[in-house]
């Protein structure tokens, strides 16, 4: 139970980090609803998974190098800054009307790949994986594979259930919201895509090591 308990307490604190991410899950969900805010989610969680098993499989060492640290954050911003710069411009544009009762949900595998992209993108989210791996196998001691399965497990069902519930309570606002709500949702969307997109590339040397 102490393994669940630390599990879940290392996902609530990840659950309530505000990034690009957030921001995202919300402006899905509050625009086409909760079952497309529960794909997002979905592909958030995957992505989180993957850095976890890169992490905890012997990467480590080869992510903290200066290079590919700085590989990274060129990359990750540059296409955060292409995911801003369309929500921006092109997305805040395109919306004339909405009626939250039709509007029609995107697929499901491009709502994923949304989630999936925004959030693993960021190298932050990168090296908070790194750094949970190197705590649970040291000062926590999680070693074994059963272990660690159970751990992490518990962080990443922890920030999808909080996902999910994000995703609900923005559904929620659907019925209150105007056309003139859901433009300022991707403009706010987008400016912030493109902040963090300007920290990676203009200082890649403040990313967490």
């Amino acid at each position: 139970m102490g393994i669940v308990r630390d599990g879940v307490l290392s996902g609530i604190v990840l659950a309530f980090l505000i990034g690009p991410v957030f921001f995202a899950l919300l402006q899905t969900s509050i625009e086409r609803g909760f079952w497309s805010g529960f794909w997002v989610a979905v592909g958030i969680s995957c992505s989180d998974a993957l850095y976890i098993f890169v992490s905890y499989f012997g990467l480590i060492q080869f992510m903290q190098a200066e290079s590919f640290r700085h590989y990274l954050a060129y990359g990750g911003g540059l296409v955060l800054l292409g995911f801003g710069v369309y929500y921006l411009f092109v997305k805040s544009r395109k919306l004339v009307a909405f009626d939250p009762k039709n509007i029609q949900e995107r697929n499901w595998l491009r709502l994923a790949l949304k989630g999936f992209f925004i959030n693993g993108l960021s190298p932050m989210v990168l090296f908070f994986w790194i750094a949970t791996v190197g705590v649970a196998t040291t000062r926590l001691g999680y070693t074994s594979i059963d272990e660690a399965f159970v751990f992490f497990g518990s962080i990443v069902g922890t920030v999808f259930s909080t996902d999910l519930i994000k995703a609900k309570l923005a559904d929620k606002l659907r019925a209150l919201i105007t056309p003139r709500f859901i433009r300022i949702m991707n403009i706010v969307l987008g400016i912030v895509l493109i902040v963090f997109a300007g920290r990676l590339i203009f200082f890649p040397d403040n990313i967490p090591h």
